[in-house]
């Protein structure tokens, strides 16, 4: 008996959203064991807490954060 097509299709999706969620977790997790932020946590942050100011682009991001980490001037701080 063969999967009625849209039963499959169903499953499919269940399957490569729940691997996206897996890979977004698993992602998060290591930039966090390397002490680098999740842009995106960033982004909803600046939106609710600071929605007069542009949020920094990825790269000023991930940039600043370095400074902070390696012992740079000007280090991180919100809020």
């Amino acid at each position: 008996m063969r999967p009625v097509p849209e039963v499959q299709d169903d499953l499919l999706c269940l399957c490569r959203d729940t691997a996206l969620r897996w890979g977004r977790g698993v992602r998060r997790t290591a930039g966090a064991m390397i002490g680098q932020p999740d842009y995106q946590a960033y982004v909803d942050h600046a939106a609710a807490t600071h929605p007069d100011q542009p949020p920094l682009d990825r790269t000023a991001f991930f940039r600043l954060h370095e400074q902070r980490r390696f012992g740079g001037a000007g280090g991180f701080k919100c809020c």
